[in-house]
């Protein structure tokens, strides 16, 4: 019975760590922001699991390690609660990346852009300017939400070819690794990947912006479509390696597939390989979609694998930060799906129907013990959701805060002055 309920009450143990690190940090705030000051990050790799909530890095955990392991996202020194809401309670991830590149609460789908559809200034476009090198990771179109927020703007997360441009002529990031090829060539014009493939019929050319894999070549950028030729590549990088998502995300029970032909801990090393380069250093966003849509559809199992190919790219992040002090590393999500939540095997227990029906049992590593996912939504919640920090200026993470609080504690521990 101990045991059992050991892991029953690890679900709450990220966020009762974020309180008591709280309490440290109102008696030593000074010290913290004193001590950072003193110190810049060159390099930054910022890791979103979208949609991972606190439970879902429990499962991810009790599933790879156990319950007494730690994941390598869990294993840092610093600890961090966020309120995710964007203009209304529940944000969608547009909002979210916005807050946390930009510093700006602002409306579901808005990329780069305040609640008045101005530009604001992102993260990223500030490490340009210190002759800083940048870098986009995704699992999903790297067009999408997350990674649009951190170098585009745009009124909606929708014109992912005018994204594309952007990142090519105006923020002109440095490497992009991640699916989304359709919004890459016109309609009529497949890529490397056929239009409407058997596994999903929907999915075909639609850009429009022209041939921006032409655009990028003259650009001076190689382009890749697989894992050989992503290693093989130096200088500037655009590999795409899907027509959408790097995944397939249907309603559960009808063929979930989560097997990108280029893994995230292998993006991730490419990135960090080629980013490293520049001796004033880097900005390196990674995110894991999966995470997010499988929950979307309530599968907790490829939601847990998901997590698990996050798990194994931070652990690459963070020996490359034990091996560049100056590096700052932090895992976070940008809210949470699918009112997730973990229970214990009870046939009289049973919630929900269809996709809301519990999943598992799943294994719990290195014991004899199970556990079962339940849900309560297909879509996004309000709760808060943590961020664990190493490295340079990692101690200003601590607390609670806003979302937009990321972007603030990022421009602080990089060095950066922003306008009052």
């Amino acid at each position: 019975m101990k045991s059992t309920i050991g892991w029953k009450t690890s679900v709450i143990g990220i966020t009762a760590a974020a309180l008591v690190v709280t309490s440290f940090v109102a008696a030593q705030g000074k010290t913290n922001e004193a001590s950072a000051a003193s110190k810049q990050a060159k390099n930054v790799i910022l890791f979103v699991g979208d949609g991972m909530g606190t439970a879902q890095r429990d499962a991810i955990r009790l599933a790879t390690v156990g319950e007494s392991g730690q994941l390598a996202m869990d294993d840092m020194p610093y600890l961090g609660l966020i309120h995710t809401s964007s203009t209304v309670p529940v944000t969608d991830s547009a909002a979210a990346a916005t807050a946390y590149a930009s510093g700006v609460k602002t409306y579901n789908g808005a990329i780069g852009m305040d609640a008045n559809k101005k530009n604001a200034k992102t993260i990223y476009e500030y490490a340009k300017e210190m002759g800083k090198s940048t870098g986009l990771v995704t699992t999903s179109q790297i067009t999408d939400a997350t990674p649009a927020a951190f170098a585009s703007h745009v009124e909606d997360r929708a014109k992912q070819s005018d994204i594309a441009l952007q990142y090519l002529t105006k923020t002109k990031v440095d490497v992009l690794l991640g699916g989304g090829e359709d919004f890459w060539y016109p309609a009529g014009q497949a890529g490397g990947f056929k239009d409407e493939p058997a596994e999903d019929p929907s999915e075909k050319s639609k850009g429009t912006q022209g041939n921006l894999v032409n655009k990028a070549k003259s650009l001076g950028y190689t382009y890749v479509k697989n894992k050989a030729d992503m290693q093989k590549a130096k200088g500037k990088l655009l590999g795409l390696f899907a027509n959408e998502e790097m995944f397939q995300q249907r309603p559960e029970g009808e063929g979930d597939i989560y097997a990108p032909v280029v893994s995230l801990p292998d993006m991730t090393k490419k990135a960090l390989d080629t980013l490293s380069t520049n001796k004033k250093g880097f900005f390196l966003m990674v995110e894991e979609e999966a995470t997010d849509e499988m929950a979307h559809s309530n599968n907790a199992k490829l939601t847990i694998k998901a997590g698990q190919e996050l798990d194994k790219s931070v652990r690459i992040a963070k020996n490359f930060a034990k091996a560049h002090p100056d590096t700052l590393v932090l895992v976070l999500a940008d809210h949470e799906t699918g009112g997730f939540s973990i229970e214990e095997v009870d046939a009289n227990d049973e919630s929900g129907d269809k996709i809301s029906k519990e999943d598992g049992p799943f294994a719990i590593a290195n014991s004899k013990m199970n556990f079962v996912v339940d849900w309560t939504t297909s879509g996004h919640t309000a709760v808060d959701v943590p961020v664990t920090v190493m490295g340079t200026g990692a101690e200003l993470f601590s607390g609670v805060y806003e979302n937009t609080g990321i972007f603030t504690r990022l421009a602080q521990a990089m060095g950066i002055k922003l306008p009052k």
